[in-house]
């Protein structure tokens, strides 16, 4: 799919849910890494991550579409358009948007590779995401020394 698809596509949608129609611009940003989508308001512009499509489908694609579309046509409208507004959630609610996108599973990867280190005289477990320096750091429970366990 590229822009010109998508594009079609986030107008179709907002006239099946929202029966309202978009003037504006949607395009794909290679760049977003943490989100799905994101409607930038200056600029009356919805990005869309492309991951999403590939990795988990044009469903969710869709869910993240009219989730921004909610951002968009209120923001059209003069109404509060954040995530805590109660018109913003009332209009989820009515188009049945989801309110956050699923993780990416190629991202869920990353967050699993994890080092485990253990303290040498309680025996303390201790997971993190990045490299201790054993040399530098202690025991946070009983001050002891600790060391990395495959």
């Amino acid at each position: 799919m590229d822009d010109n698809q998508l594009q079609e596509l986030v107008a179709e949608i907002s006239i099946e849910y929202f029966n309202k129609p978009f003037y504006d611009q949607a395009c794909f940003n290679s760049r977003l890494r943490t989100v799905g989508g994101r409607y930038l308001p200056k600029q009356r512009k919805i990005e869309i991550n492309r991951k999403y499509l590939l990795e988990l489908g044009k469903s969710e694609l869709i869910g993240i579409i009219k989730h921004e579309l909610c951002h968009y046509h209120l923001h059209i409208e003069g109404k509060p358009y954040g995530h805590g507004s109660a018109e913003f959630k009332a209009l989820l609610a009515n188009t049945k948007s989801p309110r956050y996108c699923r993780p990416l599973p190629s991202e869920q990867q990353k967050i699993v590779d994890l080092h485990h280190y253990e303290c040498i005289q309680c025996g303390q477990l201790y997971k993190r995401k990045r490299k201790v320096n054993i040399n530098k750091y202690s025991c946070g429970v009983c001050k002891g020394k600790i060391k990395l366990v495959q």
